[in-house]
């Protein structure tokens, strides 16, 4: 039996025909029936995290250009304000490659590792990752050529594949002694570009983008970036989390429309069975608190909504 904040639809008076039967259509498993506009800021986390994006990555060009050394190196490996800093990935790589364990890339690997427990996995993707600023563009371009119909339809693959890139490129690190996914990887390419300069391997990083505006949407960070697996697992224990309200959400779906990997979302917002985004793949880009005009997303602190 349907039940609004606990009220069975058969106890409804006859003056509420219209409630109960929207409560019978609802498609899902938000309690709000008519969606609410509570949300008065649209595009305040887009805003504020591509503001913070290009801050982070102005960084490595201003400390290299005017030698601030605040922010040194690349995304890759870098040093802010002294302390080491190594992306997983590429540091597993580096010491599968040399056959041996360095100790700075092992403390910026722990480093990194406890600064993405705090913030949340994948916040490395939508928060400071240069690439994804351009991919996101790229998919305002690809939905409007969609719109337009210039484009009939968006590619879908795997997303598991990006796991298997993840073994295979460290397999081939330490066969060929050599770093093999970084001569592709557009997230290092355009890290160095900002503290050395353009070259043409950036005409790498165009040629993928294009295959995400006319292709497949954003199939770089969806389906096949091995960097993102890393804080895709580090996400999984993070307790920084998108949290929903099941008394305000409407059911509109408008969430999974905009979230980059939409799947995420499927246990609240779908299935009701949980009030947390609790999926590693998460990125905390805030596009779905965004989109969500009843207000029914948030970032939240697992748990610690519990103790206070």
């Amino acid at each position: 039996m349907s039940k609004v904040s606990g009220t069975p639809v058969a106890n409804l008076s006859p003056a509420q025909p219209s409630l109960a039967k929207s409560l019978r259509k609802r498609k899902g498993p938000g309690l709000r029936d008519i969606s609410v506009q509570e949300n008065t800021f649209p595009h305040k986390w887009r805003l504020i995290r591509w503001g913070f994006l290009i801050f982070i990555n102005f960084l490595f060009f201003a400390s290299f250009y005017f030698d601030i050394q605040i922010l040194e190196g690349t995304l890759s490996a870098s040093r802010l304000l002294g302390f080491h800093l190594a992306d997983p990935f590429a540091s597993f790589q580096i010491m599968l490659a040399s056959k041996l364990v360095k100790v700075n890339l092992v403390i910026g690997m722990i480093t990194v590792v406890i600064i993405y427990i705090i913030l949340g996995g994948r916040f490395f993707c939508s928060w400071v990752c240069s690439y994804h600023l351009l991919a996101e563009f790229g998919e305002m371009l690809h939905k409007s050529l969609i719109k337009k119909k210039i484009i009939k339809k968006n590619h879908v693959f795997d997303r598991n594949i990006k796991y298997y890139f993840y073994a295979i490129f460290l397999v081939l690190s330490l066969v060929t002694g050599y770093t093999v996914f970084e001569v592709i990887n557009p997230v290092s390419m355009l890290s160095r570009m900002f503290v050395y300069g353009p070259g043409l391997i950036l005409l790498w990083v165009l040629l993928l983008l294009a295959f995400e505006v006319f292709y497949s949407r954003r199939a770089w960070c969806r389906y096949f970036c091995p960097v993102g697996v890393s804080y895709n697992l580090i996400g999984w224990i993070s307790p920084f989390k998108i949290k929903w309200n099941v008394n305000k959400c409407s059911n509109c779906k408008k969430c999974q429309g905009v979230c980059m990997v939409p799947f995420v979302l499927q246990e609240t917002v779908n299935k009701g069975k949980s009030e947390y985004v609790v999926s590693g793949e998460c990125t905390r880009c805030g596009l779905c608190i965004d989109a969500c005009e009843d207000g029914a997303l948030k970032y939240n602190i697992r748990y610690l909504d519990k103790l206070i």
